[in-house]
């Protein structure tokens, strides 16, 4: 049972999302069995964690078949302490994104519903694919559910954030796809990952290739200067669907880097590290003060999730323990509290319309439950102590200033930053007098928006003041990347 769990976790939403297309028009039965398929596919993802042998740095679950014989192309599935944590994320936000959208989309709910299903089980290929072909088959086809959701329930400008998203992405896998071609040359015709990693290559073609997946992947953590299509997808997509674009879709950009350009690439790793730790860095300290001028709350949280994915990009490349254990607890810690704050947005959005924080004041008075929620997730977003934003922050920093003093220095500036965009926002949209006559008008969340925050919140803080049972799972793992990125491959 155990060597089909992988699979079970990429077809189980995949071909619940056709049940739930025969559902029509049918609204209410496609809802029942979209959280039925969602549910089911947490469920199946729950074993991998709990059968997870947390001593052990390889590839566990391993499924092997062939696929494409004639080109050494397989059916190849396997996690390890870096990915498996991802797939549980994936599945648990799509039963939370199916539950947030129940009374909210009205229209083409079994489309909608749907779109999603194929979403978590096309993310779940991604992070557990060992065949490169595998992989970008799974990569290129997660544009296509995203892209659907944007320009079909999104906002006004919902046609030019899809096809900027789209063709940004797209134009960063092409080079990616060129990579992948030399290398399956240069192993003698496999496309196999963990045979790539045993490659000894020349330092130029290294450095070639470092960068094609750096294009690719930094159009998808976004990485600054390739980030402008992040707001623009944001601001237009429905609350599900920035929901998962900042949970997990942000997570496919980072995790390429620690399953391609490291190990594939160590020597060209090593010598870019500069590079990579100086964008890092103006993500962190340029983007926060990008985030603190906006006035679109859904605009702010955007950039303020590029901020974050800088610190986890700054802890892969400083190459030590706590850097980049740090910036796999900030991915997670991400999913729950970025996920958590484009839904608080979406609960006020339901009710008024508008996503513009001069619209808003005083909510507190109107909706003191949701305000108590909204607050802990913005002092998660911040970066407060016994909350889950605080321990990848906390660790990075250390891991960095392990590294250079003055690059985890700069790094610590997130912490003030962070806390000055999110608490402004948060102080203009729920503090202070009742601001207009729809503010008055509010109604506090009911059973269903209670539930998600509720459980989120939960997350945030469980993750916060005890990260072991995270940090245990990725150790072995992570001990056995670096030593691979240390030693010299020429």
């Amino acid at each position: 049972m155990s060597s089909s769990l992988l699979s079970l976790a990429i077809w189980v939403p995949i071909l619940g999302a056709f049940v739930v297309f025969a559902a029509g028009n049918a609204q209410n039965l496609a809802r029942w069995a979209a959280l039925i398929t969602a549910i089911a596919g947490f469920a199946v993802t729950v074993p991998l964690y709990l059968g997870f042998d947390v001593t052990q740095a390889g590839m566990q679950f391993v499924e092997q078949r062939a696929w494409i014989p004639r080109f050494n192309i397989e059916y190849f599935l396997g996690v390890d302490g870096i990915s498996v944590l991802f797939i549980l994320l994936n599945s648990f936000i799509t039963i939370l994104v199916v539950i947030a959208g129940w009374e909210v989309i009205k229209d083409k709910v079994a489309q909608y519903m749907g779109a999603f299903l194929i979403m978590s089980g096309v993310m779940n290929g991604i992070f557990s694919a060992l065949d490169a072909v595998l992989f970008y088959v799974f990569f290129e086809a997660s544009l296509i559910p995203m892209y659907i959701i944007i320009g079909v329930w999104g906002g006004p400008n919902r046609v030019y954030a899809a096809f900027k998203f789209f063709l940004y992405t797209l134009l960063g896998s092409l080079l990616m796809l060129i990579a992948l071609i030399y290398l399956f040359l240069a192993s003698g015709g496999s496309f196999n990952l963990l045979e790539w990693h045993q490659l000894r290559i020349e330092m130029t073609p290294q450095i070639l290739l470092f960068l094609a997946f750096l294009v690719a992947f930094a159009v998808k953590v976004p990485m600054w200067p390739v980030h402008t299509w992040l707001p623009d997808a944001h601001v237009e997509a429905p609350t599900g669907g920035s929901v998962v674009l900042a949970a997990i879709m942000l997570k496919l950009g980072a995790y390429g880097f620690l399953r391609f350009s490291l190990p594939i690439a160590p020597d060209a790793s090593q010598y870019l590290a500069p590079m990579m730790i100086a964008l890092s860095l103006i993500a962190v300290i340029y983007i926060g003060f990008v985030a603190l001028v906006q006035l679109d709350m859904k605009k702010l949280i955007a950039y303020s999730s590029i901020s974050h994915m800088g610190f986890v990009t700054l802890g892969f490349f400083i190459f030590n323990q706590l850097g980049v254990e740090g910036a796999l607890v900030q991915m997670i810690s991400h999913g729950f509290v970025s996920g958590a704050m484009f839904l608080c947005v979406g609960v006020m959005y339901d009710r008024m319309h508008s996503r513009q924080i001069a619209d808003y004041g005083g909510v507190a008075n109107t909706m003191p439950k949701f305000a108590g929620f909204f607050m802990l997730f913005a002092m998660a977003n911040a970066g407060l102590p016994a909350t889950s934003g605080f321990v990848g922050e906390f660790m990075v920093i250390l891991g960095a200033i392990k590294f250079n003093f003055w690059i985890g220095f700069a790094a610590a500036t997130t912490l003030v930053l962070g806390a000055a965009y999110t608490l402004w926002m948060y102080k203009r949209v729920i503090f202070g007098p009742v601001a207009n006559a729809h503010v008055a008008e509010l109604t506090d969340i009911n059973s269903r928006e209670f539930l998600f925050l509720a459980v989120l919140a939960a997350c945030v803080l469980a993750m916060g003041i005890y990260p072991f049972p995270f940090t245990e799972v990725m150790h072995a793992s992570v001990d056995n990347l670096l030593k691979h990125v240390a030693v010299s491959k020429l």
